[in-house]
């Protein structure tokens, strides 16, 4: 059997016994939804075509939206797609007039991730291919490379801002021929989002425009069609936390962020969008509730409806909603016997744990908080991972003694029932500090 190396390990642990997402290794530990990665596939397939994809995978707190979103990222990048992902805040949204969109955009762009550098950071990897292959293109036709830049950033100046965009990456190729790494450095800052004045770029890379909060989607859209002519597959973008959205307190803000994501799904469903995909991650009640969520803004209710044939054990995994399903208990015992593996750097001769001491944990849970130990394992997974790190630490700690300790702390604040209805207490009371 292959050993799991630390640096893998640790990334995993870590990352769980924290609560949070590890960015690597999740094939390491996924389990279940086998349905809904069939359906992503599917959507990575249609972007690296030329397509276009939108979906909103939803889900409750805990319930493993986040990491489904990386690992579906994980895939994209094998298939050659470039991904990039970010989360909403008060500070990052789809629609503002203060900022927010562009802060959301840089931060898309520096998350920008290729196989050959998964953890962000790639733009200027992904300009840097542009180039060179377009140079070595002209060679082979015969042309000068100046020519063929020109040629390729064509099909760019068609599009919203495509003339500054082609302009901007123009400038990366002169600053690349004569080694002005000041000129390079500005086209990536432009790229990325960072100028704040138009006046400054200008004096910087001669364009009249920057990227700002109006121009937030046909930068991404630009973007989606420039990496396939670097020769990539397309771009998948992952946006986490939609919630916050459906926290929004002013309803016109709101509202104006609920019209963008009709225009990004309507641009993705009747294919106008090429080579671009988005995954959006939410709670059910920032689709469902129909005074705040999705639900209250009719032209998005229709088309985010669900189907109404699929019901009674049946589904659907060809509209745009996603409803991740609830782990069974049967996906939940091989996954923490996978978490067990893990923390065993992949050696059986190594585990702390019999197969009897996870029944006996799931079993103790299912006592103590119910049904949601396993339909939002996040605590639980933490909880079973403290357990390990006792039974590694303490040679003489036994796990039959150590698993009523366990039952005390989960019984006593809390239970995953009480932890998520604390968790939408607390979001209740921050409401009134979103604003537009």
């Amino acid at each position: 059997m292959t050993t799991i190396r630390s640096k893998d390990r640790d990334a995993v642990i870590q990352s769980l016994s924290a609560g949070v997402v590890p960015r690597t290794g999740q094939h390491l530990v996924q389990v279940g939804r086998v349905r809904e990665i069939e359906a992503l596939l599917k959507d990575i397939e249609r972007v690296a075509d030329g397509g276009s994809t939108f979906r909103l995978v939803t889900g409750e707190y805990g319930s493993g939206k986040t990491f489904f979103l990386n690992l579906v990222r994980s895939v994209a990048m094998e298939k050659k797609v470039v991904t990039t992902s970010a989360d909403l805040n008060p500070d990052r949204r789809l629609h503002a007039t203060g900022g927010q969109s562009r802060s959301l955009y840089a931060e898309l762009m520096r998350n920008l991730a290729t196989r050959v550098k998964p953890d962000g950071g790639a733009l200027a990897g992904v300009v840097e291919k542009f180039v060179s292959s377009t140079i070595t293109e002209a060679k082979a036709a015969g042309i000068s490379p100046e020519l063929a830049i020109h040629q390729k950033l064509e099909h760019l100046t068609e599009m919203v801002n495509g003339y500054d965009f082609a302009a901007v990456i123009a400038a990366y190729w002169q600053g690349f021929e004569q080694g002005n790494e000041q000129l390079k450095a500005d086209a990536i800052r432009w790229l990325r989002g960072e100028f704040t004045t138009k006046t400054e770029a200008r004096t910087a890379l001669g364009v009249r425009t920057i990227v700002d909060d109006a121009s937030f989607y046909d930068q991404l859209k630009l973007m989606g069609r420039f990496v396939r002519l670097a020769g990539y597959s397309g771009l998948l973008i992952c946006l986490d936390e939609m919630v916050n959205l459906y926290k929004l307190a002013n309803t016109q803000a709101r509202n104006a962020n609920y019209e963008q994501i009709l225009r990004i799904l309507n641009d993705s469903l009747q294919g106008s969008a090429e080579g671009l995909g988005f995954i959006l991650g939410g709670t059910p009640e920032f689709l469902l509730d129909t005074r705040r969520g999705l639900y209250s803004y009719p032209a998005l209710q229709s088309r985010l409806a669900e189907n109404s044939f699929a019901k009674d054990g049946y589904v659907d995994f060809s509209g745009p909603v996603i409803r991740l399903a609830r782990l069974s208990p049967e996906d939940f015992f091989v996954l923490l016997d996978k978490i067990r593996h893990v923390y065993a750097y992949g050696d059986p001769a190594k585990y702390l744990l019999p197969d009897e001491a996870i029944h006996a944990f799931m079993t103790h849970c299912h006592k103590h908080i119910g049904e949601a130990y396993f339909q939002t394992p996040r605590n639980t997974i933490t909880a079973f991972i403290n357990l390990l790190a006792v039974l590694e630490q303490n040679s003489n700690a036994d796990w039959h003694a150590l698993l009523g300790s366990v039952n005390v702390a989960v019984d006593k604040g809390d239970s995953l029932t009480l932890l998520e209805d604390s968790a939408a207490e607390d979001e209740e009371d921050e409401l009134a500090s979103f604003k537009l």
